[in-house]
């Protein structure tokens, strides 16, 4: 029993017009991609926008959920953020005096 693996012409009419509308889907897909403007995101705050807790000699510890810094006398120390942090916003964890 061999199999005849010569399509029918229908069949071999209806593959092309699957290849060509492939064809078309995928260019239409690149070029929206390359013609689009970029999305604008508000820009996020930074520590210099946000009341920067590293210049206020008040506050002896800041952090921002990633990283805690702490004021050493005239030095400041800060820890290393984890593998898959995501920092916040920049707050002030204890003031000067506090324990």
């Amino acid at each position: 029993m061999a199999a005849d693996l010569s399509p029918d012409p229908q069949t071999a009419r209806l593959d092309r017009r699957v290849t060509w509308g492939v064809i078309a889907l995928v260019a239409a897909t690149v070029l929206i991609g390359a013609l689009a403007p970029p999305a604008s995101h508000p820009a996020a705050p930074t520590p210099a926008t946000v009341s920067d807790p590293a210049q206020d000699q008040s506050c002896s510890e800041w952090g921002d959920g990633c990283k805690v810094c702490r004021r050493i006398g005239e030095e400041t120390a800060c820890s290393l953020p984890g593998i898959a942090c995501t920092p916040g916003p920049v707050t002030c964890r204890r003031d000067a005096g506090e324990p």
